[in-house]
Formats: structure tokens, sequence, C-alpha cells
């Protein structure tokens, strides 16, 4: 009796998670009448109770009974999906492909996977009712930009393999495999933060545009929100907030890296590069709650360029051998006070090359301190010479308003790294 229930339950479970993607598919077509549809909630939820009894057969004789149901299936959905072509002239085949996953799904909780399956038709829902979401992020990618991420893709899938997965120079600092595989990834992280921007639209708002631009390039942010307060005078307050956050992403941007290549590293940075993340987030929003100035620069683009362009993922990748063989030669010159120095020259422009480069560092305990304090220095320098340039070239306003929340933001994080290193001693 108490197996009966359970596949009695699993039964109606194939039956709710076939509903479940009906409702989807029949809302979605609900214009057409009735008839016309070639799968709506009952359909979806009777193949899907077919599957489940098909297992059930399956598992009593043969695997050929569920095999030959499904091809069963497949003959009859493409007679119909041919039929319907030649009367409407529409191709789509999603309903289709969503019957098929259907009849899957209900097979699927006649074993011991149920909840993987009702989790699989929680997404399939979902993304069959992304459509118009996803169809209008592609359309905002202009075919310059597409063409760029297949061909990284493209040099990152067939060149990454055939790479040497070991070091050429006197300095053991050189690995191509290492040096092209961080260079996907920083792409990868900042092409993230590109498309966010391109999916929402440079022109709605500042601090959108900091947010997201912080992962792709807050310096790029910085540079161009500084020259717009130059000819928008009166909306410093507000440039200063898109400048703050976008230099602020910048720490979680870190903590990302580390995370995904030394999460040993995370453990130490998170405490300084939270308490900064946190006061770089309260100064913004002291910046801009008055939210002056805010209409004046409603259209601002972001100034950023696709970080999947092969020139740009090239320059980095050159960038950031320069600098994992900077550190290594410092280092070996200098100690300690080599990996300090790379970082300060590093920090003027990028920390994403210092950071990779003491990531890697990281992999001998000894140093871990030294790359810890490395990265912050990084970091801070970087921050300091992005409030150089909102003063330079977005004035004096722009300047004190930004170079505020960066000096209360670097003492923080100072003070957690002294207390931190005190406290571990």
């Amino acid at each position: 009796m108490e197996d009966y229930l359970i596949l009695f339950r699993n039964l109606l479970i194939a039956l709710a998670l076939g509903f479940l993607i009906g409702l989807e598919r029949g809302w979605s077509k609900r214009e057409l009448e009735p008839g016309r549809r070639i799968a709506g909630i009952r359909t979806f939820g009777l193949i899907a109770l077919l599957g489940a009894l098909t297992m059930l057969l399956a598992r009593e004789s043969s695997l050929w009974v569920i095999t030959l149901a499904f091809a069963g299936l497949g003959v009859l959905i493409a007679a119909v999906t041919y039929v319907e072509a030649q009367k409407t002239g529409e191709y789509g085949i999603t309903t289709e492909v969503a019957a098929f996953i259907a009849f899957v799904l209900g097979a699927l909780t006649m074993t011991p996977h149920v909840k993987l399956a009702a989790a699989a038709a929680v997404i399939t829902t979902i993304v069959l009712g992304t459509k118009p979401v996803l169809h209008a992020w592609i359309r905002r990618l202009s075919p310059e930009e597409l063409q760029a991420v297949f061909k990284l893709l493209l040099i990152s899938v067939v060149l990454l393999p055939i790479l040497p997965n070991r070091t050429f120079d006197p300095w053991n600092a050189l690995n191509p495999y290492e040096i092209w595989w961080m260079v996907v990834l920083i792409s990868a992280i900042s092409f993230l933060g590109y498309f966010a921007i391109k999916i929402a639209g440079p022109g709605r708002g500042v601090l959108l545009t900091g947010l997201l631009g912080g992962l792709v390039s807050s310096t790029a942010v910085t540079l161009n929100l500084s020259r717009l307060a130059r000819l928008q005078p009166g909306s410093e307050r507000l440039l200063a907030g898109g400048i703050v956050i976008a230099s602020t992403t910048m720490f979680v941007r870190i903590l990302i890296v580390t995370l995904l290549l030394r999460p040993l590293l995370t453990e130490y940075l998170a405490a300084p590069l939270l308490a900064m993340t946190a006061a770089g987030y309260l100064g913004t929003w002291q910046l801009v709650r008055r939210r002056d100035g805010q209409a004046a620069v409603s259209g601002a683009q972001s100034g950023l360029r696709n970080p999947f362009e092969l020139d740009t993922a090239l320059g980095f990748g050159l960038f950031l051998a320069f600098i994992l063989w900077l550190t290594q030669v410092l280092r070996q010159w200098i100690g300690e006070a080599g990996v300090y120095l790379t970082a300060v020259l590093s920090g003027l422009t990028d920390v994403d090359a210092i950071t990779l480069s003491l990531t890697r560092l990281a992999e001998d305990p000894a140093l871990l301190a030294v790359a810890v304090r490395g990265i912050l220095l990084a970091a801070v320098v970087n921050t300091l010479v992005k409030g150089g340039m909102a003063a330079v070239i977005g004035g004096w306003r722009l300047g004190t308003a930004v170079g505020g929340v960066f000096l209360g933001q670097i003492a923080v994080g100072i003070a957690i790294l002294l207390w931190q290193e005190w406290a571990y001693n």
C-alpha cells in the first residue's frame, strides 16, 4: 500500500509539472483561437503523465518501451507541427521542444530524482517566459559587439587547450596557459557589466551606469563622468556619486576574482574590502540623497569599450604578462618591497593585472600576507588616481566631493587591515 501511494504521488507530481509548463505555453499563445494551439495546459499535463506511466511500465518490462513512446511522441509532434506550419507559415519549434522536455521530466519523476525534475520544470518555465526579454537584450547588441564575443571565444576555445601550461622564463613568471586563461576570466567579468549597461541603457541613470560600469572599468567611468561635470555645472554631487559607486564596485570585482582563483586569499581580503565597499555606498547615498542635477545628466553615456574586443583582450594580456614578470623580478631582487613597488606602479592604471599576479603569488602560504597588502595597496593607489582625475578634469567641486568619500574609504580599509593583522598575530 505504501509503494502504491508513493507511485500515485509521483504521478501527480508529473501531472503538476506538465501543467506548469503548459500554463506558460497556453498563456503565451492566449491570443490564438481554441484548437489552433499545438499544445496547452491539458496537453502538456498529459505528455508529462505519459512520460511517467511509460517509465513505470519500462521498469516492469524493458527500457525499449520508453524509447518507443518517445519516438512515437516525436512522430506525432512532427506531424502536427508540419500541418500547422503549412497553415500559418510559422516554423517556430519552442512549444515542440517544451513538449519533449515535459515527457522527459514526467519520466524523471518515477525515479529517485523527483526534486531534480521539479527544479528543471521551474527553470524550463522561466526560460520559456523570458522570450521578450531575451530578444530585447539581444537586439541591444550590435553586430560588431557580437562578432567580438565570438572571435575571442573561438580563439580561447581553440587556442587555450594547446597553449603550454608551464613557464619558459628564468624568473618562473610567464605561463602562456595561465595568462590567457586569466585574460578570458577578466574579459568575461567585464563583459557582464558591459552587457548589463547595454541592456539597461546608459541613459537610465548615472548611478546605475557607475554601478555596472565598475565591473568593466571604473577608470573609464571616472574619466567620462569627470568630463561631463565640466559640461554640466551644478550636477557635481550626482556625478561624484556615479564615480564613487563605480570605484567602489572595483572592490567587489577584486573579491570575485580572488574568490574564483584563490578562496583563501579572499578570506583575508574580505574584511577590509567589504568595509571599504560599505563606506563607498554610504558615501554615495550621502552625495545623491538630495538628487540635485539628476535630470541634467540623465543622458550620460558610459564611454566603455567592449572588453571582448580582440585588441582590448590582447592589450590586457600583454600588460598582465608584464606585471607578472615585474612582480617576480622585483621580489627576487629587493624582496617584499619589490611586490609593493609593483603594486603601486600597476595601481596607477589598473588593479586587475596586479590582483591576478598576487593571487598567483599567494600560492605560497608564506607570501599570503604580502599578497593581501599588495592588492590593497594597488586598490588604494588606483582610488587616489581616480580622485585626482576627478579633481583635475571635473573641477574642484567634483574633486572635493569624490575625494572626501575616497579618503574615508582608504582610512577604513587601512584601519581594518591593521586590526586584522594585529588580531592574527
